[in-house]
């Protein structure tokens, strides 16, 4: 049967949202736009840890809305997809997935029983950028750093999706700090030792903040509990995200930044924009005063999906505990060259890479399907 589906890069071909954003009431939440964001901040003390430290559990949203996804075949895929790698990640450390409890009949036939499900509401499965984002202190605290989710500038419905963050936080009983942001996680890279990383494309974008620069990196600042902004321009109006960097670009650790290169024949506006992020990251330094550390990874040459739509980004990876997992695309040799590259980097991690081939037609992947709790001393 034939799929007919909306991925996140022909979103804004097909819906005209360039021009005009959503402003219609959304079931089950308000306005796709609020009107403004408050701000409180976090308490002295409070960081986002980085993404390789040990983590209490991790994360996940069951993709439902079939306004976003009206093929039930696609759907089906997709549902699958979120299931292995949640049951991938089971192996090495707690998972929660969050869905209203009138699906888990459905679900409990895909998931292994180490999942856990929250009776929370989804809509979409970007996890990345509609859950929690989690800070911690030094004293053992753990809140939440309010970055408001509101559906990549009011393109897509969320109703659900952008009361994620809250209804975590009250399950909990963890207080959320506002940063005066709309913006999503997956549109920052942070490495823990205070550095940031992202694209102007996603932040300094009316559809999420009408501020000055200025004003929205040191409310990013604030949010990550991070010293350091490294900007690169992105490339705004082309996909939904407005060119997240997690699909391009990630920390490894502090002072060192793995990504994915496109090959010299590649020049759309994507490849155009990687190789100045990837000239801005070869002449910045970090909080600390170190130059940046680059790994490169090339762009998979075969992929099994030929759209091009699909995002095939290795990159796109989750650190978990004890593991790394990644995505395989069906071509042989930049699927080994990417699992080799990342044992190397992430040594005494296991590699375990997945077919998630219906997140790259959705426009994301692993990273973007996850997000982690940090544990507390």
């Amino acid at each position: 049967m034939t799929k007919t589906k909306l991925t996140r890069r022909q979103f804004l071909k097909r819906s005209g949202a360039t021009a005009t954003l959503m402003t219609a009431a959304v079931s089950g939440g308000g306005s796709l736009m609020p009107a403004r964001a408050s701000i409180n901040g976090l308490p002295d003390g409070f960081y986002v840890p980085a993404e390789e430290e040990p983590h209490e559990r991790t994360f996940m949203q069951w993709p439902v809305n079939r306004t976003v996804h009206p093929d039930r075949w696609f759907l089906a895929d997709l549902q699958q997809t979120i299931a292995d790698i949640a049951n991938t990640i089971a192996e090495f450390e707690p998972v929660v997935m969050l869905m209203s409890k009138e699906h888990l009949p459905a679900a409990s036939r895909l998931l292994s029983d180490p999942v856990e499900v929250w009776d929370i509401p989804t809509d979409d499965l970007w996890c990345r950028d509609a859950g929690p984002l989690f800070v911690i202190n030094d004293n053992g605290g753990l809140a939440i750093s309010g970055i408001q989710f509101n559906g990549w500038g009011g393109k897509q419905v969320h109703g659900n999706d952008g009361e994620i963050a809250a209804r975590v936080a009250h399950r909990l009983g963890l207080e959320i700090y506002p940063s005066g942001l709309f913006g999503e996680p997956g549109g920052v890279e942070w490495d823990g030792d205070g550095t940031l990383l992202a694209h102007e494309s996603c932040w300094v974008n009316d559809n999420r903040n009408a501020l000055p620069k200025a004003e929205i990196e040191n409310r990013l600042l604030s949010a990550y509990g991070a010293e350091k902004m490294i900007w690169a321009p992105g490339v705004p109006g082309y996909d939904i995200t407005d060119d997240h960097i997690d699909a391009l670009a990630r920390f490894i650790r502090p002072g060192e930044v793995i990504i994915q290169v496109p090959y010299p024949k590649d020049d759309d506006i994507f490849s155009v924009s990687a190789r100045k992020t990837l000239s801005i990251l070869r002449s910045a330094t970090d909080a600390r005063g170190r130059p940046v550390k680059i790994s490169e990874i090339p762009s998979p040459d075969r992929t099994r999906v030929t759209s091009d739509d699909f995002v095939a980004s290795y990159v796109n990876y989750y650190v978990c505990n004890g593991a790394v997992v990644c995505a395989q695309f069906g071509d042989p040799e930049t699927d080994h060259e990417a699992a080799t590259t990342l044992k190397a980097l992430y040594p005494g991690r296991e590699v375990i890479a997945l077919n998630v081939d219906p997140l790259g037609e959705t426009g994301g992947g692993i990273h973007c399907a996850t997000q982690q709790q940090p544990k507390t001393v």
